[in-house]
């Protein structure tokens, strides 16, 4: 019977017009791939029966010209190893390519910078089970194009189920839209917006400058909401502002709770005026000295589009975000996306919905709870003394406000202690106008366990 040249070994492809006649083209290719470091020292090469099958050439020809490289020492063949690049001095790189190299940006040996979770904490093992069992169970179209813009319905499912119980959402799967986490989301809602020729969105006094940058790259002024101790000043709200952002669980960075009140005239002004609510639910789930507060978006679901993601939760290298949008906005969501799910793996959509069905989402965040909770209150008692923490007791950080006079000199002492910080006047809108308060941003969820005892004692040591 005759086989297929399909079936034979590792593929391998070589340009043979180099040289003259066929073996004197194969030498020459071989040659100049192993002179050049296309093939790796120590690349095994097909055998000679599966190569000449692919080059639709004479056996013999690859044995003969894999002899003379075995002499010449450009390849190597041992029994029982098969034929393989010989191990040579990699070549010189030209003058010219070393000049236009950069050089890395050097991290600090420690970070409190805000915005990443424990990445150590991500559960393996239990994502690897939900994993195996999500492809298990897939459906075959599940391995083709998505059809639905939304994403997969199964993790939409989940959520929907997820959400109205521990956030207190309002979640109808076919109204859930998935997407590669909160910029991702944020971007969509920006075009639609403009697309209804919004020209301006209310964004918190103090925010990540990332997420204005997102709102004017979609044609959209930013108008800044001052930021107390009762979160942002939502009855200062414009009718000029078409859409407002905000973070009412825990107020980023500054950490407080959005109070009933601000809530309630934050919906009014949406009801009065037509506008828009975005509710950022960074990390809702942690909540440290009490239950956590419910989304805004339970409040008027018509009015609200609720975002979260994976990101603090699990981690964000995963890239999985969700909105919950409300119904006379859904198509011109879905159409801002596109007519299919380009942005997430279905693979990994089933395996995060296996993963809140089986419960092992509930696990993971009641156990990383434990732990931030720790990390939080052994800060606290670090710092005792020494300044003031505020804030909520909820999240993966912490706000240190400083005596007065002695952030630079703070700043200049955790330089010095090879740590990374932010202080809170970084996170300011420019035309907020807010009262100068020296404070730090501390992302006490930011380093690894192996790393967190250390780091914990160089902010001490920068402290006034």
């Amino acid at each position: 019977m005759t086989e297929s040249w399909a079936t034979f070994g590792a593929d391998l492809h070589l340009d043979l017009s180099a040289g003259r006649g066929l073996r004197a083209g194969l030498v020459e290719a071989l040659r100049e791939a192993a002179r050049s470091g296309r093939l790796a020292p120590g690349t095994r090469l097909p055998s000679s029966r599966s190569f000449a099958a692919d080059l639709g050439i004479a056996r013999n020809t690859v044995a003969e010209a894999y002899a003379e490289l075995v002499a010449e020492g450009w390849l190597t063949a041992r029994q029982g190893s098969g034929t393989r690049v010989a191990e040579r001095a990699r070549p010189r790189r030209p003058a010219a390519a070393a000049r236009v190299r950069h050089p890395a940006r050097r991290r600090p040996s420690y970070s409190l910078q805000a915005g990443t979770p424990d990445l150590g904490g991500f559960p393996r093992a239990a994502w690897l089970t939900a994993a195996r069992r999500a492809l298990t169970d897939a459906p075959n179209e599940a391995f083709g194009y998505a059809a639905d813009a939304r994403g997969r319905v199964e993790l939409r499912e989940a959520l929907a189920g997820y959400l109205a119980r521990a956030r207190g959402v309002c979640a109808d799967p076919e109204r859930i839209v998935l997407c590669a986490g909160f910029a991702h989301a944020l971007t969509l809602l920006a075009g639609v917006l403009r697309a209804r020729r919004v020209r301006e969105a209310a964004v918190e006094g103090y925010g990540l400058d990332v997420h204005r940058d997102l709102l004017t790259r979609a044609g959209l002024r930013t108008r800044p909401l001052a930021v107390d101790a009762s979160g942002a000043r939502t009855p200062d709200l414009s009718g000029e502002s078409g859409a407002v952002l905000l973070t009412p669980a825990h107020q980023f960075p500054t950490g407080v709770a959005l109070t009933p009140s601000r809530r309630a005239a934050a919906v009014d002004w949406a009801r009065t005026t037509g506008g828009l609510i975005l509710e950022d639910d960074y990390d809702g789930e942690f909540r440290y000295d009490r239950q956590s507060v419910g989304a805004l978006q339970g409040l008027d679901p018509d009015r609200v589009v609720y975002l979260g993601t994976a990101s603090k939760s699990l981690a964000p290298g995963l890239r999985m975000g969700w909105m919950v949008v409300p119904p006379g906005m859904l198509d011109e969501v879905v159409a801002m996306k596109g007519p299919t799910d380009w942005t997430s793996s279905a693979l990994e959509q089933l395996t995060l919905a296996e993963f809140i069905r089986s419960g092992a989402y509930d696990r993971h965040v009641r156990g990383m709870r434990l732990h931030y909770r720790r990390r939080r209150d052994e800060l606290v008692a670090a710092v005792s003394g020494r300044v003031a923490v505020s804030g909520l007791a909820a999240g993966l950080h912490a706000v240190l406000d400083l005596p007065a006079g002695t952030q630079a000199s703070v700043l200049r002492a955790a330089a010095w202690q090879d740590l990374a910080l932010d202080t809170l006047s970084r996170y300011a809108h420019p035309e907020a106008g807010l009262p100068e308060r020296e404070a730090l941003v501390v992302g006490y969820g930011t380093p690894p366990t192996s790393a967190w005892s250390p780091t914990l004692a160089a902010l001490v040591a920068a402290l006034p």
